[in-house]
């Protein structure tokens, strides 16, 4: 029996498990029980288990949920250990108002080809993914595995930077790291770029109290313009980034169409997209940044008076290869550099996180463009993602011979994060036959390569 066969038989239990685990509000954030949390991670073990898994372990860290780290040895001396990630928590379910059937209610789309819940696609699918790669090869596949299934990484825990701590318990040769999908359905796709990001506050003060802007208004100095005129600097008449330093360069691989972004990113009709050059420059090896936040008064409440103060958080996220440190720097600098009419402004750097850029050229990315043709029937293409990935530096680091695949069931119009996330069966299908194919075909090449 073939593979897509093979899995075509399991479909109807691994939707059926789908929508068991979706059903669970494992959401990790602070607020929420944490009982949802556990009874999840207790669900996806009884699945493990019933795939054939012996070796199943509990890794407690402080302050974050359980971590499942489970292994299946290597059937033969030599063979490959490949490293499977995955997540079971969830993101809040947000305005339960926006979504046309409750977000723990797992809820078949119109045409019944797939499945809305909170969670669904991010990243419950590529948890049933890996299950259903198990049970694909009748829980003994053709290499040695190591399953990582964490359930706080939507907020995010010390599991980010544990990896490194512990480099025996993550070795192996590969690792697909499924928290990431397609750029649209159908088109298979490996995301082989993650940018950093770094966060900044800057705030200014000119005044001990607000002064009325009749008597006042004209001589002093009003600190929510000084911050405007500052932020104004960041870009320049185009909307692209203008602090130097900050590396951008072309795009090589593919990327979506003008409509398609419009589209996701619900960009209103005659509203311009900001900055210049390709959108692969824009979104993912160039810098953005972003106001994520303002303290000012508000105008329904505003009073007639000069503002004393007033500060901005910004969000910048940078180029997969720049030094996170540097780039925060380039932006602190350029701002300390500011006095907008004469006024001093107060930069503080916050957290910051580094990129990643996967290397493209050894055995598994040869296997995994196989494994990905077969799977959704169509040449492969390579993206990069705008947003971060913490965990896949620790691991990276942990690891740093390993070759490190993203891809898996999601795809980009799928609503993570959104209200009515889905994901499509049709997806769900292609990726546990990518993911069992590149299983099949990385043990193939390095018995070639040690052969040779």
């Amino acid at each position: 029996m073939d593979l897509s066969t093979r899995v075509d038989a399991l479909m109807d239990g691994l939707t059926a498990d789908l929508e068991r685990l979706t059903a669970i509000a494992s959401v990790a954030f602070p607020g929420f029980p944490p009982e949802p949390v556990l009874e999840a991670h207790d669900l996806v073990v009884d699945l493990l288990r019933g795939a054939g898994v012996t070796r199943i372990d509990r890794l407690d860290l402080p302050g974050t949920a359980p971590v499942i780290v489970a292994e299946t040895p290597p059937p033969t001396p030599g063979a490959p250990t490949v490293l499977l990630y995955g997540h079971y928590d969830v993101q809040p379910p947000g305005d339960e108002s926006l979504w046309r059937s409750p977000p723990f209610e797992p809820t078949l789309l119109d045409d019944g080809g797939g499945l809305r819940a909170r969670g669904v696609a991010d990243d419950k699918a590529n948890v049933i993914v890996h299950l259903g790669v198990l049970r694909a090869f009748g829980g003994v596949p053709p290499v040695g595995l190591k399953i990582v299934l964490e359930g706080q990484e939507e907020y995010g825990s010390a599991f980010d930077e544990y990896p490194p701590t512990d480099p025996d318990r993550f070795a192996c040769d590969a690792m697909v790291i499924a928290d990431l999908g397609n750029i649209r359905p159908g088109s298979p796709t490996l995301t082989t770029g993650l940018r950093g990001a770094a966060e900044v506050v800057v705030e200014v003060r000119t005044l001990a109290e607000p002064r009325h802007s009749g008597e006042f208004g004209g001589a002093a100095p009003d600190a929510l313009l000084a911050l405007l005129g500052a932020l104004s600097t960041l870009h320049d008449a185009h909307g692209d980034v203008a602090v130097e330093g900050l590396r951008r360069e072309e795009w090589t691989g593919t990327t979506f169409t003008e409509e398609e972004f419009r589209s996701l990113a619900g960009v209103l009709d005659g509203v311009p997209l900001t900055g210049s050059g390709s959108l692969g420059e824009r979104l993912w090896s160039g810098p953005a940044i972003t106001v994520v936040g303002i303290d000012a008064p508000s105008v329904d409440h505003a009073a007639s008076a000069v503002v004393p103060y007033a500060r901005a958080k910004l969000n910048l996220r940078f180029h997969p290869l720049q030094d996170p440190r540097e780039a925060r720097g380039l932006l602190v600098t350029h701002l300390e550099a500011l006095r907008p009419f004469g006024i001093p402004l107060t930069v503080t750097a916050g957290d910051t996180g580094p990129g990643f850029e996967a290397r493209t050229d050894g055995p598994a990315y040869r296997a995994a463009l196989t494994a990905l043709r077969e799977g959704w029937g169509a040449e492969p293409a390579y993206i990069a993602s705008g947003g971060s990935i913490p965990l896949v530096n620790g691991l990276a680091k942990a690891v740093p011979g390993a070759e490190v695949l993203l891809f898996g069931a999601q795809d980009n119009m799928c609503n993570l994060h959104a209200p009515n996330e889905r994901v499509l069966f049709s997806e769900l299908r292609s990726a546990v036959i990518a993911e069992a194919a590149f299983l099949r075909e990385f043990a193939a090449g390095h018995r070639a390569g040690g052969a040779a």
